[in-house]
């Protein structure tokens, strides 16, 4: 099967009341991970590549991983630009052959934001290629993304209507309380359904994403500090919370901190009781284990899309 683009997938996702997960890769344990649990849920999947990704990883290595996962799994797989920044890094990565770009022009002004969207989804949509954008500004640090809570804002549903006609986008990332990175909320966690719920009756039967949606299981917290680690205070958005969402408009829920946090506790705990190893494989592959079952639970009971791939 080759990569496809989001279209169908969302449009499922909408007519199911379930969301496809959005998951963020940089090496091949996180890929083997990621896709290995959506193969066991006969789940489709998008694969996202950010700017930070390239960065350390370089483009060529994570195409071939993506290539890698279709030939292995045999599942609709969309191979994501995760904010990109500008017109030039969305063409660049319609040139390198993504299936789906994601312009994120929100700290620019409203009327800037649409100009600048318009153009990516003029270009993208000549190669088949499903376009996001965002409108409001999540707060959180991510990579190249540094929003902070002066600079963050809620998206304003009487622009959603406008913004969408005028850019002719395929999906649309909004900002109702997520944030990015380990640490989102202070207090408990609260998020402004409100605003999704107006959002989805201005554009009936149309995708809503949500970015900076990891849940920072507490358990993984709990042994990353027990076996070393600094992330007293790391807090995510809970699973029924995104559970809510899916019933709603959102169709694509954004998953990075959470693969982060797997990974990192498989490591610690080797590491704890194994102090002698020093093979990567051998803690790496504890750690991608470790993913796998995370990833797997988020797909069939969080993001409800198992058994979805074959639609």
């Amino acid at each position: 099967m080759p990569l496809v683009n989001t279209e169908k997938m969302f449009k499922d996702a909408y007519a199911g009341n379930y969301a496809i997960g959005a998951f963020n890769i940089n090496n091949m344990e996180l890929v083997q991970g990621v896709v290995q649990a959506a193969k066991d849920e006969k789940a489709p999947l998008i694969l996202q590549i950010s700017n930070g990704a390239k960065k350390y990883a370089n483009i060529i290595y994570l195409k071939k991983l993506v290539e890698a996962a279709i030939e292995d799994s045999g599942l609709p797989i969309a191979m994501h630009l995760d904010h990109g920044d500008s017109f030039d890094n969305c063409k660049w990565a319609v040139d390198q052959g993504f299936t789906s770009v994601m312009i994120d022009a929100s700290h620019h002004s409203f009327e800037e934001n649409i100009k600048i969207t318009k153009k990516v989804v003029e270009y993208a949509k000549q190669k088949n290629v499903s376009v996001e954008a965002e409108l409001g500004r999540l707060e959180g640090i991510e990579d190249d993304i540094n929003v902070s809570s002066k600079d963050a804002s809620f998206t304003q549903p009487e622009q959603v209507e406008e913004f969408v006609s005028k850019t002719g986008v395929n999906s649309l990332a909004i900002a109702i309380g997520t944030s990015h990175g380990p640490f989102k909320f202070k207090g408990t966690p609260q998020l402004r359904f409100d605003i999704l719920e107006e959002c989805e009756r201005r554009l009936p039967g149309f995708p809503i994403v949500l970015h900076g949606a990891s849940s920072i299981l507490p358990n993984l917290v709990d042994t990353i500090v027990d076996c070393g680690g600094v992330m007293m205070g790391a807090k995510g958005v809970p699973e029924d919370m995104l559970i809510k969402a899916t019933s709603m408009a959102v169709c694509k829920i954004n998953i990075d901190s959470d693969l982060r946090m797997a990974f990192t506790a498989g490591i610690r705990k080797h590491f704890k009781e194994n102090p002698s190893h020093y093979d990567p494989r051998q803690y790496c592959g504890t750690a991608r284990e470790l993913l796998t079952q995370i990833v797997k639970d988020k797909l069939k009971n969080v993001l409800r899309c198992s058994g979805k791939a074959s639609l």
